[in-house]
């Protein structure tokens, strides 16, 4: 929580480095006693210009703090001055203060429709100049506070934010390994299942913040186990029917888990969860969803999910060899997977390896090669 000494702490920042006032007049007298005024009243560093086009050229690369032209400059006139001073994004809010000789309303309407914040009156008043001056340094002053507020609101809220989010991955981890050790695999299964699925999402060109999502929230895909009996989680052998029954509701068990959150990651478990188990040919379950009807979430992580299984010891199943798996994976584009993520999966061979050695449970290898998708995948 935001304190009210915390917010007393930004009101009190000391200041960054004042920035200059900028004085524009082609009379080389009315400048320099300007000059003259400013430096011994203010601690800003004062530059003092003859040409508007060279002060909107220094003031475009340096922002200073205030900008105080006379109207009646040759060329580049003062309201012109002040017009493209405002259509350049870090100087639209730099105070700017016109000196005019005109008494007419209609220049000094036309002064402050094209963004003046004050207009001073010639020949200068001392008092009056000073007084408007210092009321336009105050202002900028003001902003720059605010400023400064703005950016340690926004730190503050940003570290909020990322503690959140530590948080929310730190219980999304310790959920997806729960439903691993009910299933007796370790917690590298769901490790490499992220690292499998942003291998596929990364080829297929989905976007950055999508393939943190799918890496955040695939090892949450077996977490309906948690709601399935362990005689048939452990089963040393094939599943009879009805024990397949009940191994497909894991599914809908991790859907009812995850779904309703506010948590983008949790709404993408909740789908994953559901989908990561229909085939691309309609074969799979619980809905047989076919085709494009499946998530690219549910497609992606079937692929990440199937390898896994396939190259990890289970009570079911001996592991198969790694080359033997990738080219069941390959073979099974079309059918069982998406071919675009079987095709994706199967061009990053070298990354796929790496994380298979890298993150292997140290089980045995083997090269056994049943005649079909062991049932319980």
């Amino acid at each position: 929580l935001i304190t009210a000494s915390d917010c007393m702490s930004v009101l009190t920042m000391p200041n960054e480095v004042l920035g200059a006032i900028v004085v524009v007049d082609h009379d080389p007298i009315s400048l320099a006693a300007l000059t003259q005024l400013f430096r011994r009243t203010f601690s800003h560093p004062v530059r003092s210009f003859t040409s508007s086009v060279e002060a909107l050229a220094w003031c475009v690369e340096t922002a200073p703090d205030l900008i105080v032209t006379d109207f009646d400059m040759p060329g580049l006139d003062g309201l012109d001055l002040v017009s493209q001073v405002r259509q350049e994004a870090h100087l639209a809010d730099v105070p700017v203060m016109v000196l005019t000789g005109a008494s007419d309303r209609e220049t000094r309407y036309r002064a402050l429709d094209v963004g003046a914040n004050d207009l001073l009156a010639k020949p200068i008043d001392v008092p009056e100049a000073l007084a408007r001056t210092r009321n336009m340094l105050t202002l900028r002053e003001a902003q720059r506070a605010m400023a400064n507020r703005a950016q340690w609101l926004s730190r503050e809220v940003a570290k909020a934010t990322a503690d959140l989010a530590a948080r929310e991955q730190a219980t999304i981890w310790r959920l997806s390994k729960a439903a691993e050790f009910r299933d007796n695999a370790s917690g590298t299964h769901v490790v490499r299942i992220a690292h499998y699925a942003r291998i596929v999402a990364q080829q297929l060109g989905l976007s950055d913040a999508e393939q943190e999502i799918l890496f955040l929230s695939a090892p949450m895909h077996d977490v309906g186990k948690i709601g399935i009996p362990d005689y048939v989680l452990q089963k040393p052998g094939r599943l009879d029917d009805d024990e397949f029954a009940l191994m497909q509701r894991h599914t809908a068990i991790g859907y009812d888990i995850l779904k309703g959150s506010s948590s983008p990651l949790l709404c993408a478990a909740a789908e994953i969860a559901l989908t990561h188990h229909e085939r691309f040919d309609g074969t799979g379950y619980p809905q047989r969803l076919r085709g494009q009807a499946i998530p690219i979430r549910g497609r992606i992580v079937a692929v990440a999910d199937v390898f896994d299984a396939l190259t990890s010891e289970r009570p079911y199943k001996t592991p198969w060899s790694f080359d033997v798996a990738f080219a069941a994976m390959r073979d099974w584009g079309g059918s069982h997977f998406d071919p675009a993520c079987a095709a994706a999966f199967a061009s990053a061979r070298a990354e796929v390896r790496a994380v298979w050695a890298r993150d292997s449970d140290g089980g045995r290898v083997g090269e056994s090669l049943d005649d079909e998708i062991p049932v319980s995948l």
